[in-house]
């Protein structure tokens, strides 16, 4: 179907949904390089003045990548709730976009239709919204998830502790769990992105991080980054996992470049969940994903960046995680501006999604500097993010570039944030906080601490 709008004398076409959602995207260098973005602010403007038209139905009628050659594609529309659909399927994007923003839609409301909205619907309503009509919503979603203690509840924002070292040194990985425990951070998980995938290398560090959890009896959940497939394998060997991770994309010939389909994640699912290691739930997936993703393997199809990230979150959904963590900043992200609108794009599509959405606000040779990340940070908070991530000092020493460390310490201040309540229990019990869930100022309990730690 052809898609067009005239502004003065001149008439804007465009070739189907695929092409009018990445020439209405805002300005992005991997769409840039890929050829499909706009070739100016006024045929940007026109796209979106003629997606604003677009009935949400038409996304159920005109896929973006064929049904046929997409598997992704099929698991979208396949588990489309259509009662959930029903109260916006009268709806343009422009429509849905005011509904959005009215009182009519409430946690309880959106909820209610976030199984009935494609990843697509909601990518393409992203484009029509300025920033701060995407924080204002999202902070609107209520996403609860837990397997040992309870993430995403109003009011709090969790962290997830990431104590990588170069060499998978374990005495240094426990050193740096001490840096983000006594800093608060660790209750989305405590996962280590590991510098080998050999199984031989995963295990100790499984057995290292379920001895910290264990001994010291920290309401958490612990996971290695490596990929599904090999933490199959040791689960198969009787290692304690938690949690299964894999990054995933938004279109099958993506997600094949990364090592995975939908049926090998079905199969880590059930083979974790057969462990029954959860307490407070059994939520016990980790995806990772990243807008150019679908670009970077060559397998995006034409679509552009955002609606392909949008619908990675189609996988993740499918398999109910924990957290679903957003990287965003080290690859088709030119600058700040870039980077923030991004962020807030995620953050917005993941939610409405019904998705436990967190960002990794980094940065490497992308034009942008600490102040870029420092308000990402402050208005992913104000939009309610679920967690961020911690890494000791920020420098995250396996992929080369600065990330966020004590920034959620600053967030939670500011915000009158909280961390699971679970968690915040046990600090208290450690003495790492006072009664007031304030990090203690008084430090004489933290060598008697530590020494328990590294036992």
């Amino acid at each position: 179907m052809v898609y067009r709008h005239t502004i003065n004398s001149t008439a804007y076409l465009f070739a189907g949904l695929r092409e009018l959602l990445a020439k209405a995207t805002p300005p992005r260098s991997g769409d840039r390089l890929a050829g499909i973005a706009a070739d100016s602010a006024e045929q940007m403007i026109a796209a979106r003045l003629a997606l604003a038209d677009v009935p949400l139905r038409q996304f159920l009628n005109e896929p973006v990548i064929p049904y046929e050659d997409d598997e992704i594609t099929r698991l979208i529309l396949d588990s489309h709730d259509v009662s959930g659909f029903v109260p916006m399927s009268s709806l343009t994007v422009g429509g849905f976009r005011d509904w959005l923003l009215s009182d009519a839609a409430t946690g309880d409301t959106l909820r209610k239709i976030s199984r009935g909205v494609t990843p697509e619907m909601v990518a393409a309503v992203s484009k029509l919204m300025r920033n701060q009509e995407l924080i204002v919503v999202a902070r609107k979603c209520e996403v609860t998830t837990g397997f040992r203690n309870t993430i995403g509840l109003p009011g709090r924002m969790s962290a997830r502790l990431q104590p990588d070292r170069p060499l998978d040194d374990a005495r240094g990985i426990v050193a740096s769990i001490l840096d983000g425990l006594v800093l608060g951070s660790g209750d989305a998980c405590i996962s280590v992105n590991p510098a080998s995938d050999d199984p031989q290398t995963i295990g100790p560090l499984l057995r290292t991080l379920d001895d910290v959890i264990t001994r010291l009896e920290i309401p958490t959940q612990a996971c290695v980054l490596t990929h599904v497939t090999t933490t199959l394998g040791l689960i198969g060997q009787g290692l304690p996992v938690d949690l299964v991770f894999q990054s995933i994309a938004g279109t099958e010939a993506a997600n094949r470049n990364l090592g995975v389909d939908l049926s090998v994640l079905r199969e880590a699912r059930e083979a974790a969940l057969s462990l029954r290691r959860g307490t407070v739930g059994d939520q016990l997936m980790y995806f990772g994903t990243g807008q150019g993703s679908a670009l970077a393997a060559n397998a995006h199809h034409q679509v552009d960046q955002q609606t392909c990230e949008a619908r990675a979150y189609a996988v993740a959904r499918a398999f109910d995680p924990l957290l679903v963590n957003s990287v965003i900043g080290p690859d088709y992200l030119a600058d700040g501006k870039e980077i923030i609108r991004a962020g807030l794009e995620d953050h917005f599509c993941g939610k409405v999604l019904g998705l436990p959405l967190g960002v990794e606000v980094c940065t490497t040779h992308a034009g942008a500097d600490r102040d870029d990340m420092d308000n990402l940070v402050t208005l992913l908070a104000a939009a309610g993010v679920t967690f961020m991530t911690g890494v000791p000092g920020a420098d995250d020493v396996m992929s080369n570039r600065q990330s966020t460390s004590r920034d959620t310490l600053y967030a939670r201040d500011l915000f009158g944030l909280k961390r699971a309540p679970e968690f915040d229990d046990w600090l208290t019990r450690a003495g790492l906080t006072g009664q007031d869930f304030r990090l203690a100022a008084n430090a004489g309990l933290l060598p008697e601490f530590a020494s328990r730690l590294q036992a």
